[in-house]
């Protein structure tokens, strides 16, 4: 499989601690509701399962927001709940409710049945990988992503979101954690499986959500969901077929508290959420890995010229990244956890133009 070249590469290199001419920048949710002709296309599609599925649509709508913005990254389109399904769990998405599991993971029976799934029910994701990097045709790099064994298992046993409180799923890891053990083993096979297929298929990148490792305490975040992240990076694939490094970015939200135990991870690239001091957390695994994030997300209501302030402000607060031979410190720019729906799609672009700019400057006065 022959892909065109790329013409930006700022992503991938910074990624690797390369020294760069400006900070990169993508945003977690960037193809959303929060755009206009996202919701045209869902239109279009009927519901969000009929948007992910199709390989049409994903790709159009992964593109849309390169299509408005100077964004140095694409991200698949797609959902985290993808492998749960495929497990036979029976997602679905009710208009203004969330994912809802069909079938969720409650009792010794269920759990027992619980397979590794396979990919061959899963093959429109990597359809999609294939289209949507054939369609970018090397504007810039494709990022894979998949929820974390901890992340998806909370979805699993709870049979949806579940607000705060995580009440099915930690009543399982505290009752039975032989159960919830289980359920991760299977979890972390699946997800590095998936994965590798999404490199396979023309993924540049690839990135794991614990989005709820934050909800655990502190012991707890250790055994069942550091751990299981663990396995999954030990089982992927470090280059693609061509031979090209393929970075790996975890991102915890709620993860600050951990910061040095997840810079021991054998990945690329941290993703901090906006409760991190970038400064202290470049200090404390700026040597070892590429730091990315970490505007609040709700930062993007203030007017264009105060988000461009909080851009500015986060970017001197990491500092100026590394600039010459080797590796060193570099940073992603993003937000700390995912784009509102209700985001302007101007506040963005103001934020894009000030990150490149300010960025490119504090290389030049370095």
């Amino acid at each position: 499989m022959r892909f065109q070249p790329l013409a930006n590469d700022t992503f991938l290199r910074a990624c690797l601690r390369q020294a760069t001419p400006y900070t990169p920048l993508w945003l977690m949710r960037q193809a959303g509701r929060y755009l206009p002709e996202y919701k045209a296309t869902r239109a279009r599609a009927g519901s969000f399962m009929g948007l992910a599925t199709n390989v049409q649509y994903a790709t159009e709508v992964t593109l849309q927001p390169l299509d408005r913005f100077a964004l140095d990254a694409a991200i698949l389109f797609s959902d985290i709940l993808t492998v749960p399904d495929a497990m036979g769990l029976g997602l679905s998405f009710a208009e203004g409710e969330g994912p809802k599991l069909a079938r969720p993971l409650r009792d010794e029976t269920t759990v027992g049945a619980l397979r590794v799934p396979d990919l061959d029910k899963l093959k429109y994701v990597f359809d999609a990988v294939t289209s949507i990097r054939r369609a970018l045709n090397g504007r810039v790099p494709l990022i894979g992503f998949s929820g974390s064994p901890w992340t998806l298992a909370c979805y699993m046993v709870e049979g949806g979101g579940s607000g705060d409180d995580w009440r099915g799923v930690k009543s399982m890891l505290y009752s039975r954690p032989d159960l919830m053990h289980r359920i991760l083993a299977v979890n972390a096979e699946a997800v590095a499986s998936y994965l590798n297929a999404q490199i396979d298929a023309g993924a540049q990148a690839v990135m794991v959500f614990d989005s709820w490792g934050g909800a655990l305490a502190d012991s707890a975040f250790q055994q069942f969901s550091l751990a299981y992240t663990t396995k999954v990076l030990a089982q992927l694939k470090r280059t693609d077929a061509e031979g090209n490094v393929i970075p790996r970015i975890v991102f915890t939200k709620g993860g600050g508290l951990w910061l040095e135990e997840m810079g021991r991870l054998d990945c690329d690239v941290l993703g901090v959420d906006w409760t991190v001091n970038l400064r202290r957390a470049r200090a404390q695994v700026g040597a070892t890995k590429a730091l990315q994030g970490n505007m609040d997300p709700a930062a993007l209501f203030a007017p264009p010229e105060a988000v461009a302030a909080e851009a500015r402000r986060i970017l001197e607060d990491f500092g100026t990244p590394h600039t010459g031979a080797g590796t060193g410190p570099t940073q992603v720019f993003n937000l700390g956890h995912g784009i509102s729906q209700h985001t302007p799609p101007e506040h963005v672009q103001a934020l894009v133009e000030t990150v490149h700019a300010h960025s490119a400057k504090m290389r030049a006065n370095a």
